[in-house]
């Protein structure tokens, strides 16, 4: 069987256990060819099946066509616009980029609900699979590791979201107020730490299923919870955990991160997996289904005719989003960082212009060149429409086929969390070797004599520049009170865009939160 195949195989039977969030109406309509949850799951192919449903839905929330979680996290930072054709493309993903998303923003609704989904089947198979062998705790561990992250993501997001261990059996079960935010953390960490016991070493992965989780990666992210609620000791011991291990280090190439190559490699802690058996063209592609490629790939790409002769870099013409911004470009100049890791993250216009490639501007009646929406010059090479990522077999369209994974955790930045954890706790020796490491790699110099006020400025920077493009720069500069000076200019608003909006999809179907309860500024 060909790797990841398995996706595709298990998607349409395991629809029939995803029951989203809060909504009355999946109560009184039984879907057509859904098995009973009360005889599913009956053995250990079934439950085998059940888990593999869950990384399925966790594909499609953060690779769903215009509605991804992990291409609006990097719209509300500064290292990116939302770009592509103007201002009325893609208006939800416009209004994140700019501030202005309210609730009924369709993006940050199917955020919320596609997490809720992962959740509720996440508890399906918490609750009918019996531990009565190695594969079904191992399974279980899996299914406590998804709803951890999904709330995790949830809380940073939204703050406060309703809390459900146990899926809902009746109408009034699906109303829930929303719950602190310290109690949704502390069920985080015991699902976390649980999984940790029976997920298995990334070393003991199978060839096939290496997009399964993994102990590192329960351990990344309880690290990461722990830093997010600033219990640094408790942080930063979970994140030596796979410092100390043989199965993670730096990719030497930093350009081949991004890459096929690298998938599951040695610097891969979690990351979301995209295939292209299928082969799709225009006519086979599902719009808004559960489509095993990364569209959003497509959805990045330099946008042509505006980039032209791209395949100088080996790229194909994508549709434009996520245009890097003169912020995160002055950023490499500013560190002095213009090595391999600026040469695998973007390009200046001059530079892309001295690489043979072109710029072809609208021009007005007037003849009067026409600025690109968005645009300030620079490419994004992170995360590009390579032609190399994608399949070109006959009959295949190469836009709607890119394989890219999503790295969610990877090493680098498990050494800059562990950095950032032992200089808050008081250990500014370790935590500078730790951000050396990825400083070397990147052709920097090592930073010395620094104390604990500098290197925080210095450690924010190092993520700033390592993981731009990554999602991460918005719930960083959150986290650390820099939001409201950092994003000023790109619309962000204290005390109102901290958070995201609750959907009022949410509000109008649960009785238990009220307009009141929402987000203020919202």
């Amino acid at each position: 069987m060909k790797r990841y195949k398995l996706f595709l195989l298990w998607i349409p039977a395991l629809l029939l256990i995803l029951t989203p969030a809060c909504k009355d109406e999946f109560l009184e309509v039984e879907p057509a060819g859904r098995l009973s949850s009360d005889i599913f799951p009956q053995n250990d192919e079934e439950v085998f099946s059940a888990i593999i449903g869950g990384y399925a839905k966790m594909q499609w929330n953060y690779g769903r066509d215009w509605q991804s979680a992990f291409v609006a996290k990097v719209l509300a930072g500064d290292d990116a616009n939302a770009a592509g054709g103007g201002s009325g493309d893609q208006p939800p993903y416009q209004n994140i980029d700019d501030f202005v998303n309210e609730a009924d923003n369709p993006v940050t609704t199917a955020v919320w609900e596609g997490f809720y989904q992962t959740i509720n089947h996440s508890n399906t198979i918490i609750e009918r699979v019996e531990p009565t062998n190695a594969l079904r705790e191992r399974v279980i561990a899996e299914a406590k590791a998804m709803r951890a992250w999904s709330y995790f993501e949830l809380v940073t997001l939204f703050g406060d979201v309703p809390l459900y261990t146990v899926n809902p059996t009746s109408v009034s079960d699906y109303h829930k107020p929303r719950t602190a935010k310290a109690d949704v953390y502390a069920q985080i960490e015991t699902d976390l730490k649980e999984a940790v016991e029976d997920l298995p070493l990334k070393s003991e992965l199978e060839e096939n299923l290496r997009f399964r989780l993994t102990k590192g990666a329960a351990q990344a992210m309880l690290g990461k919870v722990y830093l997010y609620q600033e219990k640094w000791g408790l942080a930063h011991v979970e994140f030596q955990k796979l410092i100390d291990s043989p199965d993670y280090e730096l990719e030497e190439n930093f350009s081949d991160v991004w890459k096929r190559v690298a998938e599951y490699g040695v610097e891969s802690v979690f990351e979301i997996a995209y295939t292209s058996h299928e082969g799709y063209n225009w006519g086979t592609f599902a719009w808004g289904g559960l489509d095993e490629s990364n569209i959003h790939v497509q959805l990045m790409g330099p946008r042509a005719p505006f980039f032209s002769n791209l395949d100088t870099l080996g790229i194909i013409p994508g549709w434009g989003f996520n245009l890097p911004t003169s912020e995160i470009g002055g950023a490499f100049t500013a560190a002095n960082d213009t090595g391999p890791r600026y040469k695998a993250s973007l390009m200046s216009e001059a530079e892309f212009l001295a690489a043979g490639g072109k710029i072809v501007a609208d021009t007005n009646d007037e003849g009067e060149q026409i600025p690109a929406w968005d645009y300030e010059k620079y490419l994004r090479l992170k995360y590009a429409t390579y032609a190399s990522q994608t399949n070109t077999g006959d009959g295949v369209v190469a836009e709607l086929n890119y394989t890219t994974n999503w790295r969610l955790i990877r090493y680098a930045d498990v050494l800059l969390m562990a950095a950032e954890a032992y200089n808050e706790d008081g250990d500014p020796g370790t935590a500078i070797d730790y951000v050396n490491e990825v400083r070397d790699r990147a052709g920097l110099d090592d930073l010395t004599g620094l104390g604990q006020a500098d290197l925080r400025e210095a450690i924010k920077r190092e993520r700033q520049l390592e993981l731009a493009f990554e999602g991460a720069r918005y719930p960083d500069l959150v986290r650390w009170g820099d939001a409201a000076e950092e994003l000023a200019d790109e619309g962000f608003q204290a005390g109102r865009n901290e958070l995201w909006p609750i959907p009022l999809t949410e509000i109008s179907a649960n009785n238990e939160i009220e307009q009141e309860d929402q987000n203020p500024g919202f």
